[in-house]
């Protein structure tokens, strides 16, 4: 549960809106248990409708205890579930009437199509632009240069798997120590190189008629790019000299 901190008001707060927070303060509650978020990621999701705070006079948003939490219960569903904001507010909304409603799942749904029916084995959790824009806290402008350096690449239709919100998350941590994407190409570079070992190792088991097989192609994918990603770690802590915790 998000811990709210009490008093700090600003300049001309009343009785009525002593239990109110700046969006300075929501930030801070917030940042806990998400350490990326922004006063622009907030501001963002009010503008889609998902929270609405009040406004004093001279226009400062004031927010409710129920808002910050509901601000948390959306950036849960996007962290854990990947769930388009259409959809995170539809739903909130339903349980705010009292209705007993299920946790949609994601599949390839969009707005305006229905739910795709279950699929026999798992199905790739996908992420809409805004979404991605938002779960960042970036601008287009700065996603556009992170494509243009292939750090995150759009699907066919247009949409971005559920990796992109690690990514991009990456991206801006490092960004706070001044590097940015275009140093980041050669990193790129590794990992599409990493990435091709590895596919050319199973690539003989994606292609067998056996479906078994092809199945023992996934799972050795995700154990050789296990292995990968830890001997990439070890060798640069290596070159580094430094152990991490």
């Amino acid at each position: 549960m998000l811990q709210t901190p009490s008093g700090g008001a600003g300049h001309g707060t009343t009785a009525a809106d002593s239990g109110l927070m700046s969006i300075g303060a929501v930030l801070n509650a917030l940042r806990d248990e998400f350490p990326d978020i922004t006063i622009s990621k907030i501001r963002f999701l009010e503008s889609e409708g998902l929270v609405e705070p009040r406004r004093t006079p001279a226009g400062y948003r004031k927010f409710s205890a129920h808002d910050v939490e509901r601000l948390g219960q959306v950036l849960r569903m996007q962290r854990d579930h990947y769930l388009p904001l259409k959809v995170i507010r539809e739903h909130l909304d339903a349980m705010e009437r009292g209705e007993a409603v299920p946790l949609p799942t994601l599949g390839r749904q969009r707005d305006g199509e229905p739910a795709p029916e279950p699929a026999e084995g798992p199905v790739a959790a996908r992420i809409g632009r805004e979404e991605l824009l938002a779960a960042a806290g970036i601008d287009e402008q700065e996603l556009k240069e992170w494509e243009s350096y292939g750090l995150v690449t759009p699907l066919s239709d247009g949409v971005y798997d559920a990796e992109s919100v690690t990514v991009a998350s990456l991206v801006v941590q490092l960004g706070r120590f001044g590097i940015e994407p275009r140093h980041l190409r050669v990193m790129k570079a590794a990992a599409d190189r990493e990435a091709g070992l590895v596919d050319q190792v199973v690539a003989p088991l994606k292609r067998h008629r056996n479906p078994q097989t092809r199945a023992h192609a996934e799972a050795r994918t995700k154990e050789l790019a296990g292995l990968a990603v830890k001997l990439h770690a070890a060798l640069v802590q290596t070159a580094l000299g430094v152990r991490l915790p």
